[in-house]
């Protein structure tokens, strides 16, 4: 991607994303793009700030369009931690739908501890899943995207 292609924009792991409606309120009043990347088709509202990727139905599909499409100036909501990681290191900045952001110095420790589940899982643990969403987790994210888009509006 040549500097000329790089500008504000915030892409989105759709599929499972809680927080789209929240995203495009704070996206529209900063006037920032918004892509919604997705393995399959759904509504987002008409608006030339807001556009829709469609990938095909292979694995990590979407996390590859998204991953190669991330720079210094994205902000990328997601969930994924492995996904995380490949958008910081391309330099972009990384929030989950529950407010809390990705950093470079916080994302080896979740991926530790994503693994160390996972081997849990495997061995027949029984072990809970993640809190459920709540009105805090989707304030605190509202807060945290609309910090960051003032921050790197001021670069």
């Amino acid at each position: 991607m040549s500097e000329a292609d790089r500008h504000l924009r915030i892409l989105v792991d759709a599929d499972a994303c809680p927080v789209k409606e929240e995203i495009y309120k704070v996206a529209l009043r900063h006037k920032a793009p918004v892509t919604i990347v997705a393995n399959n088709w759904f509504r987002v509202p008409q608006d030339s700030l807001i556009d829709r990727v469609v990938v095909d139905d292979g694995f990590d599909a979407a996390d590859d369009w998204i991953a190669q499409a991330s720079h210094e100036l994205c902000v990328v909501i997601t969930s994924d931690i492995l996904l995380a990681d490949r958008c910081l290191k391309a330099g972009a900045t990384v929030i989950a739908p529950t407010g809390k952001p990705f950093t470079l110095a916080s994302i080896g420790s979740a991926i530790a501890v994503r693994a160390i589940m996972n081997d849990l899982r495997a061995g027949g643990e029984q072990i809970g899943g993640p809190a459920a969403f709540s009105k805090t987790d989707r304030s605190r994210f509202l807060q945290v995207l609309d910090t960051e888009l003032v921050r790197m509006a001021r670069r």
